[in-house]
């Protein structure tokens, strides 16, 4: 076989990891590049991918006239047939485009996999898109974190914009521990691949820009992730965690790729105006990069 021909065909080790790109159409399309060139056998993206100014009306332009015809010409693409996308939303994108994600993946564009789990060869992938109460006013994908506690500065699930009706009790008493164990109930975790918006709490990953901040005199905590999630990997161990939502953690710690135990977790946020790509491959995680295009 040639080299040539032997490019044609996926890398089975090679997977790509975004998140955050808020419909960028730029850094779509530096994704796209990368994604024909490299021919990876999988794209994971951790979610907010709409842009800010869409609206919440469910005939979604960007969706539609954008992401979902880019993902399919890349399909078309000899050596991308076989590609498996795996997105979720994230707290910035409207749940009212959630059918349109859905209809989307009836056509064969992507797997949808908030609050699911598929299979991809020897790896289970779990989604997960809600994040702790923020000081936004979007709650479309907030929950409470392990408790009905809010960090000061932040508003409750309940108290914010819906783009979807959501049974008052969810809003009131469901919690991101509870869905988490829901979601994964007692399966076994040593080649499952989280995909999640929110990072692990008191990481690398979830250093916010909060120095010195106070809300009420209270001193804001600079750590904004999940303490369901970080309790989650402590206890369950998955092989990978993968994260995104707070852009500027990477730049503030120096750290994108951590440990708890034997999970490995890799953020894909970034505050700049490049597409971060992480590259990685599930059989050794640990030795995955970061690139800045």
């Amino acid at each position: 076989m040639s080299v040539g021909a032997a490019r044609m065909r996926p890398d089975p080790g090679l997977s790509f990891f975004v998140s955050d790109l808020h419909g960028c159409m730029e850094r779509y399309e530096k994704l796209f590049s990368c994604t024909q060139d490299e021919l990876p056998a999988a794209l994971f993206i951790g979610g907010d991918l709409l842009p800010a100014v869409e609206s919440a009306a469910p005939g979604n332009g960007f969706l539609r006239s954008f992401l979902e015809p880019g993902i399919r010409r890349l399909r078309r693409r000899r050596g991308l047939k076989g590609l498996r996308v795996f997105l979720i939303p994230g707290n910035d994108d409207p749940r009212a485009h959630e059918n349109a994600f859905l209809q989307a993946e009836n056509r064969g564009v992507w797997e949808y996999v908030h609050d699911r789990c598929v299979n991809w060869g020897p790896w289970r992938i779990y989604g997960y898109a809600f994040v702790p109460p923020t000081p936004f006013r979007l709650k479309d994908w907030e929950r409470y974190d392990v408790s009905r506690f809010v960090d000061p500065g932040c508003t409750p699930p309940s108290e914010g914009v819906l783009t979807c009706p959501v049974d008052p009790s969810e809003l009131e008493f469901f919690t991101i521990q509870a869905g988490l164990s829901r979601l994964t109930r007692d399966d076994p975790m040593e080649n499952a691949i989280c995909l999640f918006h929110s990072p692990p709490y008191q990481t690398g990953l979830d250093r916010a820009a909060l120095d010195g901040k106070e809300f009420d005199h209270v001193p804001l905590d600079v750590h904004v992730g999940s303490m369901a999630i970080r309790r989650f990997i402590e206890a369950r161990q998955p092989l990978l965690t993968l994260h995104g939502h707070v852009h500027e953690s990477a730049r503030l710690t120096g750290v994108w790729k951590e440990s708890l135990g034997r999970t490995v977790m890799l953020s894909a946020a970034h505050d700049g105006k490049e597409l971060c790509l992480v590259r990685f491959n599930p059989a050794c995680p640990g030795n995955a990069t970061r690139e800045l295009i």
